[in-house]
């Protein structure tokens, strides 16, 4: 897996957990407002799965889950190896996703391999390729939201606000 980057802590990104972020490279969307524009290339890594693996053995008291973030971790044909991984551990997972991959979301909730997703809402419907830069299966979208809805697991819904693009300029 090529993970890009690890935030050692976080207290906010994964509700009610203390948890580190494993940012994996590679995203199939380009959005203009991007945070993370610079692990859109899949082959970027910083970190070695097993240095990570490591660090995890290593906060097995400390921390309670881990934040599987991008780029887009739904995109890695290796995803659910590398859940498996974390939670054999012992580790809750949280993971966000673009909803750009609805079998790989229901299925990661289906082996019970995911316990928190947080999906962006890139924008409007009519705006939606302008603002993820490329262009998008909506069907796909709606259908990751339908299988958060049924899923059972907690879930959240995000956006950041775009005004330049929303109002067509």
């Amino acid at each position: 897996m090529n993970i890009a980057y690890l935030q050692k802590v976080t207290l906010q990104d994964f509700p009610n957990t203390i948890a580190c972020i494993a940012f994996l490279s590679g995203c199939s969307f380009r959005c203009g407002m991007c945070y993370n524009a610079a692990i859109l290339d899949a082959n970027f890594k910083e970190v070695e799965e097993e240095d990570f693996f490591k660090f995890l053995e290593s906060r097995k008291n400390r921390l309670e889950g881990v934040v599987v973030s991008g780029g887009e971790p739904l995109m890695h044909e290796e995803i659910f190896p590398f859940l498996q991984k974390i939670r054999d551990k012992g580790f809750k997972i949280k993971i966000d996703t673009n909803g750009s991959f609805p079998e790989r979301l229901k299925e990661a909730i289906d082996v019970g391999l995911v316990d928190y997703v947080a999906m962006d809402i890139k924008a409007s419907k009519e705006n939606y390729d302008k603002v993820a830069g490329v262009k998008v299966d909506l069907k796909k979208i709606e259908e990751s939201m339908r299988i958060l809805h049924k899923s059972g697991i907690e879930y959240e819904f995000r956006t950041t606000l775009c005004p330049i693009i929303e109002n067509g300029k």
